[in-house]
């Protein structure tokens, strides 16, 4: 089954808990702090395969998660790190992390992308200890790891795209010029996957990609085309192929310049690519006619008259192809995707205050891991806390807005009361 598109929810591993203790044995009459850190969580990376031609294995597991990392123990043992979770996919996978663009997936053998992270392990007391501070009761929770919902979009790489409206003859001229072996048939919409050929030619190989047929409004959703149209963005060679018999009662000329019409509203970049021109099914009766007529729309234009069923023309039509692969457009990258994709570094404060709902809501990166990491169980953890939400100034933030003792101020999951 041809997949081509998925979403899925990933999940990395949390951090394991840090590890209060003291060094306690026989003539040891102040045990030394010796809890150890937990392990990291484990990361969740993609990794090409250039085997893998869809994304179906991925479809079947919707929500995939890393291992977690385990607890520190006493005498400064570090607890084991999560294992790291791998996911294999196609080259030519674009990666869109929570809406936004995240990677162009066509890397080389064996290149990973990080995808989210696993939190980090806690420390134990041992890491607290200082000159001054040589019996510290504290540790820390894991940090959580990071969770995205993660849509993967396979564009097939190919040189070479067969584009025209069904019953054109783009299946069948896949399988002459390749070995593919395309399921063929005289009705609307025969081809419903993008299926790829290799061509072989007097030492020259390329890919060529029969893309499903296209329909006017293609670009709207209509048909099959607004699917798989994203699939000929990554190709450098366009073949317009045109049913020249008429049989369908449509003037190959007007479906031209429909089918012109559809890709430069679907993406304008298209038109940017090499075109090859091809009137197929020249076998057939009435088709002389045809061309004359087609012909005076586009006197300066080269044309190839091929017949895809008997393999008239078809080698000169490959030579065509090979020569201008050899000078391939260039395109930048957001040419290809459609969209501008730019990175951008913006300052962000330690934390923001709002007020929702009678409720003081604090945010931030920073001061929600370290919520999340605090046991407040232990008093010195609580007064560590304490000490940091003073240092960074929340709670002169926090009276600024307005907040009375008894106000409730959450962060994160947690609520608290506010006091002076």
């Amino acid at each position: 089954m041809f997949i081509d598109k998925v979403t899925v929810f990933l999940k990395a591993g949390r951090g394991g808990d840090g590890c209060t203790s003291f060094k306690r044995g026989r003539y040891v009459s102040c045990g030394r702090p010796d809890g150890g850190n937990g392990g990291r969580g484990g990361d969740v990376y993609f990794e090409y395969d250039v085997h893998m031609a869809t994304l179906l294995d991925l479809s079947c597991t919707p929500r995939l998660k890393a291992e977690d990392g385990q607890k520190g123990s006493s005498n400064n043992k570090f607890g084991k790190s999560g294992k790291d979770l791998i996911l294999k996919i196609p080259v030519g996978t674009l990666v869109f992390k929570s809406g936004k663009f995240y990677a162009d997936y066509s890397g080389t053998a064996n290149e990973r992308i990080l995808v989210v992270k696993g939190g980090r392990g806690g420390r134990g007391n041992a890491s607290f200890k200082t000159a001054r501070y040589t019996a510290p009761r504290i540790s820390e929770k894991g940090e959580p790891g990071e969770a995205a919902e993660v849509n993967l979009e396979l564009l097939l790489i190919a040189e070479v795209g067969l584009v025209g409206f069904p019953n054109s003859g783009k299946s069948t001229l896949l399988s002459q010029i390749s070995a593919a072996k395309p399921k063929i048939a005289d009705y609307p919409f025969t081809t419903l996957i993008p299926n790829l050929g290799v061509v072989n030619y007097r030492g020259k190989s390329f890919v060529v990609a029969d893309i499903p047929g296209i329909i006017e409004g293609a670009h709207k959703g209509r048909g099959l085309g607004f699917e798989f149209l994203r699939h000929i963005r990554r190709t450098n060679i366009l073949v317009f192929i045109i049913d020249v018999s008429a049989t369908d009662g449509k003037d190959p000329y007007l479906s031209y310049k429909v089918l012109n019409d559809e890709l430069r509203k679907y993406s304008k970049y298209l038109v940017k690519k090499h075109i090859i021109t091809v009137l197929n099914k020249i076998d057939l009766p009435n088709c002389r006619e045809h061309i004359k007529k087609f012909m005076k729309h586009l006197k300066n234009k080269k044309i190839f008259k091929i017949s895809a069923a008997t393999g008239s023309g078809v080698n000169e039509l490959i030579v065509e192809m090979i020569k201008m692969l050899k000078d391939p457009p260039v395109l930048k990258f957001e040419e290809e995707v459609e969209n501008v994709f730019v990175k951008k570094y913006i300052y962000q404060p330690k934390f923001q205050v709002n007020f929702e709902n009678g409720v003081f809501v604090v945010t931030g990166t920073k001061i929600e891991a370290l919520t999340k990491m605090t046991k407040f169980s232990e008093d010195e953890a609580l007064r560590r806390y304490q000490n940091i939400i003073k240092k960074i100034g929340l709670e002169v933030e926090l009276e600024r807005m307005g907040a009375k003792p008894g106000d409730t101020v959450k962060i994160g999951n947690f609520e608290f009361v506010f006091e002076r």
